[in-house]
């Protein structure tokens, strides 16, 4: 994505500034939080609608998928036709979405509303963040950023403890609703303050590129879910990974020929970003599956209230908070290499423990499992996006945000895809797996998913052991997360 030289908006006032900025930070906050808040519902969700809880994770999957998926194009669309229309489109989709699902009376209904939703959500960080860009002044940059991100950090903190507070007091259909006085306003609010900047010199947009990645995460995704959740047979699911591989190689061949593609292959010459990027995806697919799995252990298999639920994933947010102070130090005296190739299997590990969960467990036990989990996920978190950014410099700077970003999402979606598929699949081959007692399908899902996590400690043992200078400023503080 090409930066304008002129903006065609006009220089806001110090107000217009300062209320671009909370707009901005408000559409990050609905964004993130509504990756989180659904978790915790998911049981009470299922009983409304009338189905199992463990086959609501396509309510997941689609909001996530679709954020990726759509994350491409929303640049360009903000080049195209002026940050302010996309941006009012964006939390208009996304609180409409919100208000449909709430009046959703079918799975299907719901995950086509999540859908709907995700296409919101995918444009507001991307086209805010361009706002910003193309409005602050350059010395005020950092900080802008940095005051944008804020937001996007509390609401996956929050999100579990909300949802599952709000299911305790009202209903699960507030979960969404709360995002429509908050969407109105935000619609108000931009069509007076948000700058209308746009690029002229837009390059043409890279369709035939665009659908076949899109075309290779839809593939993976429906292969790995549709035999647990849709029962798509053996033969077609085999058929969909060949798919999924073959729209990802042909976009690789397509993206050497063509002058603009979305993210350009020369980006994986920086050793440190395709490491990152790698690492990240396969890291990312088990701590995408914990915030869905966790609370599903609580409520499901435990009996822990929706409320409850939340409350216990105070300890995980908490730590990961504390342990961000770790990780330059960590990284500076021990290389990213060793801090990354120790913490993933520390982290596969912390995964694994859950295991172990027995009803009778001791709370201070549970507590501290938790928050040992959060403490090695947050360093993890920290440590890889760190890496992932720290050498893209100024030119590949926005495609490489981009593509990180959209790995980012995919990597959520294909963990809550994988958790979902281990799930259905042990409760249907363990002999001791009932309706009443789901806890063995839980503790087979557990491990499998620490096993993935630890094994792409061998994608970071890759690095040179002296890569140790961490990132000073990144292009988007919200990424180290």
């Amino acid at each position: 994505m090409s930066v304008p030289t002129s903006p065609v908006a006009p220089s806001p006032s110090p107000h217009a500034l300062t209320v671009m900025l909370w707009i901005v930070a408000t559409g990050f906050f609905m964004q993130t939080l509504d990756t989180t808040i659904v978790n915790t519902a998911l049981p009470a969700m299922a009983q409304g609608l009338g189905e199992r809880p463990l086959s609501m994770q396509s309510v997941v999957i689609a909001y996530s998928l679709t954020m990726a998926v759509m994350i491409p194009v929303s640049g360009w669309l903000a080049d195209k036709l002026g940050t302010r229309r996309v941006f009012f489109s964006a939390i208009l989709v996304f609180t409409v979405g919100s208000l449909l699902c709430a009046n959703a009376h079918t799975l299907t209904q719901l995950v086509l509303w999540r859908v709907a939703q995700g296409v919101g959500g995918a444009m507001l960080l991307p086209v805010g963040r361009l706002a910003v860009l193309r409005t602050v002044p350059a010395e005020r940059y950092l900080p802008a950023l940095s005051f944008v991100a804020i937001p996007g950090l509390i609401g996956p903190l929050i999100g579990p403890t909300l949802g599952g507070w709000l299911v305790q007091i009202a209903s699960w259909h507030w979960i969404f609703l709360i995002n429509v006085p908050v969407g109105a306003l935000g619609c108000i609010a931009t069509f007076f303050f948000m700058p209308d900047a746009r690029n002229a010199d837009t390059p043409r947009f890279d369709l035939a590129g665009y659908l076949l990645l899109v075309a290779g995460m839809v593939a993976i995704s429906f292969a790995l879910d549709g035999r647990a959740e849709l029962g798509i047979q053996h033969a077609t699911v085999l058929v969909l990974l060949i798919l999924s591989l073959a729209a990802f190689v042909a976009y690789g061949l397509h993206a050497v020929r063509v002058p603009h593609p979305i993210f350009s292959l020369d980006l994986f010459k920086i050793h440190t970003f395709s490491v990152g990027l790698l690492g990240n995806l396969f890291a990312r697919i088990g701590s995408g599956a914990m915030p869905y799995l966790i609370p599903l252990l609580l409520q499901v298999a435990l009996g822990y209230s929706a409320f409850d639920a939340g409350l216990m994933m105070l300890p995980t947010a908490a730590a990961g908070m504390t342990s961000k102070r770790l990780a330059t130090k960590l990284i500076l005296r021990y290389g990213y290499r060793g801090v990354l190739v120790s913490n993933t299997v520390l982290v596969g590990l912390a995964m694994a423990s859950f295991a172990l969960a027995r009803a009778g467990e001791p709370l201070w036990l549970r507590l501290g499992q938790l928050a040992f989990f959060g403490a090695v996920n947050s360093l993890q978190f920290t440590a890889m996006n760190t890496l992932t950014l720290k050498d893209l410099g100024t030119g590949g700077a926005s495609s490489g945000n981009s593509l990180f970003s959209l790995v980012q999402m995919l990597a959520m979606s294909l963990g809550v895809t994988v958790a979902g598929a281990l799930l259905t699949t042990f409760t249907g081959i363990l002999p001791r797996v009932t309706q009443s007692n789901a806890l063995p399908a839980f503790h087979a899902t557990f491990l499998c998913v620490g096993i993935i996590t630890a094994g792409s400690s061998w994608i970071f043992a890759q690095l040179s052991p002296e890569v140790r200078r961490p990132v000073k400023k990144t292009t988007d503080p919200s990424e180290r997360t």
